[in-house]
């Protein structure tokens, strides 16, 4: 039943249960501990990783397009034959598990096991972003239009309060070695990637326990082919539902253009900060934590903002903050400039991620297809990570310097500005054909 404050709450426990791999995987711990790693014999970046001479920084964005390259692929297959079969928990079980147990194998993480880690990290990757396309898809099956927004805001800020909790712990333990018996830092650092995964799976249990199972679309035509290819049949269907919707297919576009640069941000900003600032691994971790506590704000600010702009004036709002964090991510200097631009990073981060989720929401169609739908939204994210990550790695390979690879998301932005602009704001009520009011 839609609406049922119970479902809602567990539905937001997913946030808070995944959004530790987020933090202390991709952004803070784990990437300090990568770069102090993966390193050659002699001490330096420069290592090999399945034949190939690579900087780790680099073979680090490379990690993360793979992985999504891998998901967006594979998503759509697995969110189709999941409408059809009614079995969409079971899969974002898979991907959960695969995930949470890859984090935790990354324990054995050291400098001669470098290539299994590696492996790990792109593993989880997979389970994380694998399992976040159904559960987005459960949002419009639980709440109604109306509750979009707030409903979405309030699952990114359970997943901040959650992993900035776990972050707490997981510093105590690497910042106060001796109260646990003079362990060294490397293996303070390991023990972190294993809470995640523990931490993953424990609470990933509320709404599996809580979320309806799917429902199971059977029609002539299902009933006479196997899952598979059911599941490519509903995928032309959606396409060609999205021809129909002329407003989704030019938010996907613009979506696709600026999340490259945002979520690009959010998975080299630690690396950028060791790398090209040569900040120090415990202020860089002291950062993102700082980032996740300012984004819980921004997250209901940018929810607000929307209730009174509407969504696609808001998405603008915050696209231009983040050209302005670009340009100040060129110039920055100092370990004060870095944390101020930290500062403003957290105030968007969960403002933008928030409000596409839910824009896209209001829409796509009434349909009990959710997750064919959302696979749609899965694979633009997808697809823009890994074109983001790549162009990031490329050009930091071929000039030598990560700030020329800030200027390329700076222009990504402007660009994802632009076609934003093409969508008004307003809110948004279904009609069969196309949205009678717009966004």
């Amino acid at each position: 039943m839609k609406n049922s404050p119970r479902t809602l709450t567990a539905w937001t426990y997913y946030d808070w249960a995944n959004s530790v791999h987020s933090l202390v995987i991709v952004s803070s711990i784990f990437p300090v501990y990568f770069s102090a790693t993966a390193l050659n014999e002699t001490g330096g970046p420069i290592i090999r990783f399945l034949g190939f001479s690579l900087k780790n920084s680099v073979l680090f964005s490379y990690t993360i397009s793979a992985a999504f390259l891998f998901t967006a692929l594979l998503s759509p297959i697995c969110s189709a034959i999941a409408d059809y079969s009614g079995h969409k928990k079971a899969f974002m079980k898979f991907f959960c598990y695969l995930g949470a147990i890859s984090c935790s194998l990354l324990y054995f993480f050291t400098r001669e096991t470098t290539t299994f880690s590696v492996i790990c990290f792109w593993l989880s990757l997979i389970g994380w972003s694998g399992s976040i396309v159904f559960y987005n898809s459960y949002l419009p099956d639980i709440a109604t239009e109306d509750q979009y927004d707030r409903v979405s805001a309030r699952g990114f800020s359970m997943g901040y309060i959650g992993s900035v909790l776990l972050m707490i712990i997981n510093l105590v333990v690497i910042l106060k070695r001796e109260w646990f018996g003079n362990i060294s830092e490397a293996l303070a650092s390991r023990i972190a990637f294993l809470t995640v995964g523990m931490w993953w799976i424990g609470f990933a249990q509320i709404p599996f326990s809580r979320l309806p199972e799917g429902v199971k679309k059977v029609t002539p035509q299902t009933q006479k082919s196997n899952y598979l290819l059911n599941g490519f049949n509903e995928l032309r269907q959606v396409w060609a539902n999205l021809q129909q919707r002329p407003l989704a297919k030019r938010f996907l576009v613009s979506f696709f253009v600026y999340n490259m640069a945002v979520q690009t941000v959010m998975y080299v900003a630690t690396i950028f900060g060791s790398d090209e600032l040569k900040l120090p691994g415990q202020s860089l971790i002291i950062t993102v934590l700082l980032i996740q506590l300012v984004a819980i704000p921004g997250a209901y600010g940018f929810s607000r903002l929307s209730e009174w702009l509407g969504n696609t004036y808001a998405l603008m709002v915050a696209v231009v903050i983040w050209i302005g964090i670009c340009a100040g991510a060129y110039y920055v200097q100092t370990q004060s400039q870095f944390f101020m631009l930290a500062a403003i990073v957290g105030l968007v981060m969960g403002g933008i991620q928030s409000l596409s989720r839910s824009t896209y929401s209001k829409l796509i169609p009434a349909t009990t297809d959710t997750a064919s739908f959302f696979s749609f939204y899965d694979v633009t994210e997808k697809l823009s990570i890994v074109l983001g990550t790549l162009v990031y790695g490329l050009i930091e390979q071929i000039t030598g310097s990560m700030r020329n690879s800030v200027l390329a998301l700076l222009l990504l932005f402007v660009i994802g500005f632009l076609l934003l602009w093409r969508i008004p704001s307003q809110k948004v009520y279904h009609t069969p054909l196309e949205n009678a009011e717009v966004l």
